[in-house]
C-alpha cells in the first residue's frame, strides 16, 4: 500500500517514535512541581520549547504548546481579536484558509464582528496588493496561510506581512503545511502549526505570539503555557513533536528536491495519460510534495475507492467525497473543476517506483469510473462532443427560452449534470444554447469549468423554482 496523503497527516517519523518512547519514563510528572520528578519533566518541556522555537525562528517564551493545530488557530484568533477589541472587530482572511480559520471567522461574525474574505486567483494565491487594499482602520486581525492544504500553493506571506505591519495590523499565519519544510518568511505576528503534519504525534499544536502583540487569552485563566493553552501538558508527545520537527528540517532541503521532481513528473504526465484533466495550483510556487488534479466526468468518491483498491491512499476536495455535497471551498474560490478531484501528497521517503505505479494505474481507474457513469468519450479540449439525442432528462421545450435545449438534472449529483450536458451539446447548433437545470451545488462551479475546458461559452446562471439554470452557448 502506498500512502499518498501526507498533507492530511504524515506518518510518524522514526525520531518522533524514539523520543516519545524515551520520554515516557521521564516526562510523566507535573512540570510545575519542584520535586525531582517535576524538575525532570520541566527540563524536557523547556528543551522541547527551545528546539521548537529555534525551528520557528522565535523566542522560546513566545511559543506555547496546545492540544492541536486547530485549537491553536482558534485560541490565536480569539486571543488576538480580544486583545485588539478597542481597535475594531474587523477580521480579514483569505478565501482559501483552512476550515479551522474559517470556522473561527464564522464564530466571530455570529458574535457581531465583521469578516472580509480576500479572493484568490486560479492558482490559489492572494494578490498582495489586493490583500493590502482590504485592510481597514478597524481591522483587528488578518490571517493568511503559508501554503494551501489542498493544492500546495504557497502564499506571499512576506509581502502581506509587510503591508499588515505598515497598517499596524497583526498577521496570523497558519503554517501547518509548510513548517516542516522551513521557517515562514516575513514580519508576521502570530503563527500556528500542528505536529502531525510533519511526522510528529497527533495532539500537539504550536501557537506563537510575538512580543508586543496585544493578546487576551480566551476562556478561563490557566497558569500553564503562559495562560494561552489550558490543561496538563502531554510532555512525551511535545518532546516527540519538537524532536521530529528538528529531524525533518535537517532532511528538508534534499527531500524537497527529490519530492518536487516526483510531483513535477505527475503534473506533466497525468494530462497526457488521462484525457480531460485539469491540474490545479501554482506550477512553481508550491510545496514540494503536493500535486492536485481534477478529472472531468468522474465521481471523486468512486475514484478514491478505485485507487484504494489499487493500493493508493489519496485525498480529494471533490464535492462527491463530502457529506455536505458541496464543493471544496478552496477549489470553489479558485474557480477550477472540482469533480473527480485527486490530491497526491507524498510523504518524505516516498519511492519513485510507487509514483510510477500510480501513474500506470490511474488511467484505468479513471476510465472505469467514467464507464460506470456512462460518460461521453474523451475528446481533446475544445472539440465538440457528439450528441446523444436519447439522453434522458433533455427536452426541446424550453418554455420562455425559445428553442434552447433543456437538460433536467434536478436531483442528480456531480458529475451527472456535466455528463448530461456533454452528451447533448452536439445536438445544439453552433451559436445555440443549452440550459441545464440542476440543484447540486457543484454544478455552479463545474459547468463553467467544463465550458472553459471544452471551448464553449458559459453565458451565466438564472434563478429557478428549484436549483438554478446554467446557460451554455455552443461555440465548437
Amino acid at each position: 500500500m502506498s500512502y499518498f496523503d501526507a498533507a492530511s497527516s504524515a506518518p510518524l517519523h522514526p525520531v518522533a517514535r524514539q523520543a516519545l518512547t524515551a520520554s515516557l519514563d521521564e516526562g510523566w510528572a507535573d512540570p510545575a512541581r519542584l520535586y525531582r520528578e517535576g524538575r525532570r519533566a520541566r527540563l524536557l518541556l523547556d528543551a522541547a520549547r527551545e528546539a521548537a522555537a529555534e525551528m520557528v525562528g522565535c523566542r522560546p517564551d513566545e511559543l506555547v504548546f496546545d492540544s492541536s493545530g486547530t485549537r491553536a488557530v482558534h485560541s490565536g484568533i480569539a486571543g488576538a481579536l480580544a486583545g485588539r477589541r478597542r481597535t475594531g472587530t474587523h477580521l480579514l482572511v483569505s478565501a482559501v484558509e483552512h476550515s479551522s480559520v474559517l470556522h473561527a471567522a464564522e464564530t466571530h461574525e455570529a458574535g457581531g464582528g465583521t469578516v472580509s474574505r480576500v479572493p484568490v486567483g486560479r492558482t490559489g494565491a492572494v494578490d498582495p496588493s489586493g490583500y493590502a487594499a482590504a485592510l481597514r482602520p478597524d481591522t483587528a486581525l488578518a490571517c493568511l496561510q503559508s501554503a494551501n492544504h489542498e493544492v500546495g500553493t504557497e502564499q506571499p506571506v512576506a509581502e502581506v506581512a509587510g503591508a499588515c505591519r505598515a497598517a499596524g495590523v497583526p498577521l496570523l499565519v497558519d503554517a501547518a503545511q509548510s513548517l516542516g519544510w522551513g521557517r515562514v518568511d516575513g514580519d508576521w505576528s502570530l503563527l500556528t502549526a500542528s505536529a502531525h503534519k510533519w511526522g510528529g504525534p497527533a495532539g500537539v499544536g504550536l501557537l506563537v505570539v510575538r512580543k508586543g502583540v496585544r493578546f487576551a487569552p480566551p476562556g478561563p485563566a490557566d497558569e500553564r503555557e503562559s495562560g494561552r493553552a489550558a490543561g496538563f501538558q502531554n510532555i512525551p508527545a511535545i518532546v516527540a513533536a519538537a524532536a521530529s520537527l528538528r529531524a525533518v528540517r535537517a532532511e528538508a532541503a534534499a527531500e524537497a528536491v527529490r519530492l518536487r521532481e516526483l510531483t513535477d513528473r505527475i503534473r506533466a504526465r497525468v494530462p497526457s495519460l488521462v484525457p480531460d484533466v485539469e491540474v490545479v495550483g501554482d506550477p512553481a510556487r508550491r510545496l514540494p510534495g503536493i500535486v492536485t488534479f481534477s478529472c472531468l466526468y468522474v465521481d471523486g468518491e468512486t475514484l478514491l475507492h478505485e485507487l484504494d483498491r489499487a493500493g493508493f491512499s489519496v485525498s480529494s476536495g471533490s464535492s462527491c467525497t463530502s457529506s455536505t455535497l458541496t464543493p471544496s471551498h478552496v477549489l470553489k474560490a479558485m474557480g477550477v473543476l472540482s469533480e473527480g478531484n485527486v490530491r497526491v501528497s507524498l510523504p518524505p521517503g516516498a519511492a519513485e517506483e510507487d509514483v510510477e505505479r500510480f501513474l500506470s494505474v490511474l488511467p484505468d481507474a479513471v476510465a472505469a469510473v467514467r464507464g460506470k457513469l456512462g460518460a461521453p468519450a474523451a475528446e481533446r479540449p475544445g472539440a465538440a462532443v457528439p450528441g446523444d439525442s436519447g439522453s434522458s432528462g433533455s427536452s426541446g421545450d424550453s418554455g420562455d427560452s425559445g428553442d434552447a435545449l433543456v437538460v433536467d438534472s434536478l436531483g442528480k449529483r456531480c458529475p451527472v449534470p456535466v455528463i448530461e450536458l456533454a452528451k447533448v451539446i452536439g445536438d445544439v447548433p453552433l451559436g445555440g444554447t443549452v440550459r441545464v437545470l440542476a440543484d447540486d451545488e457543484a454544478a455552479r462551479l463545474d459547468i463553467p469549468a467544463w465550458c472553459e475546458m471544452r471551448g464553449q461559452e458559459y453565458v451565466g446562471e438564472e434563478p429557478a423554482d428549484r436549483g438554478a439554470v446554467y446557460v451554455v452557448r455552443r461555440l465548437a
